[in-house]
């Protein structure tokens, strides 16, 4: 296997169709845009290694940080993230690899910041950052992410990422968004979510506070810490250095389309040659 940054042609196709397409002016055009591709894997490098955008190594044809700092801006105001990773729930859902019988929602702090979309993180002794807030299915697919201040409790994006989450078609029915149950920590413990959640046909089991730690939800809760491990695992999403929350939502988006795409090459390999 290449570096973790090159686009393999079989990710290309799924990404290529959804990029917006860019007019040329007639009169003085100027120079031809650099490759899509290229930028790609440049945008890639940077979220892989967490290097600044203008030490994007020429050598490797991605092309001035700038230029793919432009295409992550862009392709992520037209929602090309969102419509891939849709794209790839769908071919996991199709395949019976997601598990809609239960889903699981954490937060998790990057590096402190003083970044927009930051606040004082009361367990990091007040200094300014951010937060990641995921939800997967029962087997760590993150399904919808959101970013937040440090200061902002888990619970208010409960709903939020609950709401998130991409409406995915199957073979046949209606298309599927809502989990049977869902999982959480105590700080998710109030009786008006529940209630909520109760109202959206999602059954709640969350862990009660004021009790002895050993509910056994762990057993059940690790998936959701492994997927946001996996999203620190990322270097540019382990301290917040993106001035732009939008760029950071950006990479984001992103590291949850390549953790998901991962999961669709795992279940392709592992299936039966016809």
């Amino acid at each position: 296997m290449g570096p973790p940054w090159l686009v393999a042609d079989n990710l290309w196709e799924r990404i290529k169709p959804l990029l917006p397409v860019r007019e040329r002016r007639r009169r003085y055009p100027g120079r031809l845009p650099l490759d899509d591709r290229k930028c790609l894997q440049g945008i890639l490098f940077v979220l892989h290694t967490g290097i600044q955008w203008e030490w994007l190594p020429q050598e490797f044809g991605f092309g001035s940080g700038m230029t793919c700092w432009r295409r992550l801006r862009d392709w992520n105001a037209a929602g090309v993230w969102d419509r891939l990773h849709q794209a790839l729930l769908t071919e996991l859902h199709r395949a019976g690899e997601l598990d809609w019988s239960r889903a699981v929602i954490d937060a998790a702090p990057p590096g402190p910041s003083g970044r927009p979309k930051t606040g004082p993180n009361p367990v990091d002794r007040a200094r300014p950052g951010s937060k990641h807030h995921v939800i997967t299915d029962g087997r760590g697919t993150p399904l919808a992410i959101a970013l937040t201040g440090g200061n902002r409790h888990d619970v208010t994006q409960l709903l939020p990422l609950v709401d998130a989450i991409p409406h995915i078609r199957g073979k046949r029915g209606r298309p599927r968004h809502r989990p049977d149950r869902l999982y959480a920590d105590r700080g998710y413990d109030y009786d008006k979510y529940r209630r909520l959640l109760w109202k959206r046909g999602i059954k709640p089991v969350i862990a009660r506070r004021g009790v002895p730690h050993g509910s056994g939800l762990g057993t059940v809760r690790w998936v959701v810490e492994r997927t946001s491990a996996w999203i620190h695992g990322f270097r540019r999403l382990r301290i917040r250095r993106d001035i732009r929350d939008d760029i950071h939502q950006a990479f984001l988006k992103l590291a949850c389309c390549v953790i998901t795409y991962r999961r669709v090459l795992s279940f392709q390999s592992a299936s039966p040659l016809p």
